[in-house]
């Protein structure tokens, strides 16, 4: 990538995306939002990708936002909504556009920011070591970069905000309340999604997620909308003809 904080590979249909800065703890700055925001975009639309997994480098995930990149000489004048709009709510949309799967490795700490991209992947496998934390009270901020979109609908609003709080919980605690998927490595995993067909998995997230806020009426035309969409697909022609010559 253009600033060398982020590393981008791609094998076997898996892109891993490697955040590199292992001496803040992969602490997210400015180069990092610009590498991170190439990394999912060229591993998008690469079409040899069939998986994205988001890590960290060297036993950290990322321990947020890089406090020490906001220019404190100015803080007085320092608009933390016009960074953040132009920072992280970029990064989250092009996230949440992405069709393909996309497994956050909490590979160690992930806290504040850091977390809050996590929840915006589809799936969160920890090590048994990681430790989590939804941080951003501790220094009398809101949670952001979209936790206060995904964490409610993750674990449901009660724990959201008991999270909210700020105290680290253990990768056990993260499984217990449904706020990580697994514990452990999640390649085995990846390697099914390459299986999955990426623009159905794209057109189901989104109907799951656009639920929340809608009728009954409204979910089911959204369904009939998509699955319109999913039926034209070569993945799905592919299945039935699959199907059929199964069936002979």
């Amino acid at each position: 990538m253009k600033n060398g904080t982020v590393l981008l590979e791609a094998h076997n249909g898996i892109a891993t995306i490697t955040l590199n800065r292992p001496e803040v703890k992969n602490a997210i700055n400015l180069e990092m939002h610009e590498d991170l925001q190439q990394a999912f975009t060229e591993a998008d639309n690469d079409p040899t990708v069939k998986v994205i997994i988001l890590q960290g480098k060297e036993g950290a995930f990322s321990s947020g936002a890089d406090l020490k990149s906001i220019p404190v000489h100015d803080f007085a004048s320092f608009d933390h909504g016009d960074y953040l709009a132009k920072t992280y709510n970029k990064l989250i949309e092009i996230i949440e556009a992405i069709d393909k799967p996309i497994i956050a490795y909490l590979n160690g700490t992930a806290v504040g920011a850091g977390l809050s991209i996590a929840l915006a992947c589809d799936f969160r496998y920890a090590e048994p070591s990681a430790i989590l934390g939804v941080s951003f009270l501790k220094i009398a901020l809101v949670p952001d970069a979209g936790a206060s979109y995904y964490l409610p609908r993750i674990v449901g609003l009660q724990k959201a905000v008991e999270l909210c709080l700020g105290e680290p919980i253990t990768a056990e605690e993260a499984l217990s309340c449904g706020l990580i998927n697994q514990i452990g490595n999640p390649s085995e995993f990846a390697t099914k999604l390459t299986q999955v067909p990426s623009t159905t998995f794209g057109l189901m997230k989104k109907n799951m997620r656009n639920s929340f806020d809608k009728s009954l009426t409204e979910v089911l035309e959204m369904e009939v909308q998509t699955q319109r969409q999913a039926g034209k697909t070569p993945e799905h022609m592919r299945a039935i003809q699959s199907f059929v010559m199964k069936g002979k």
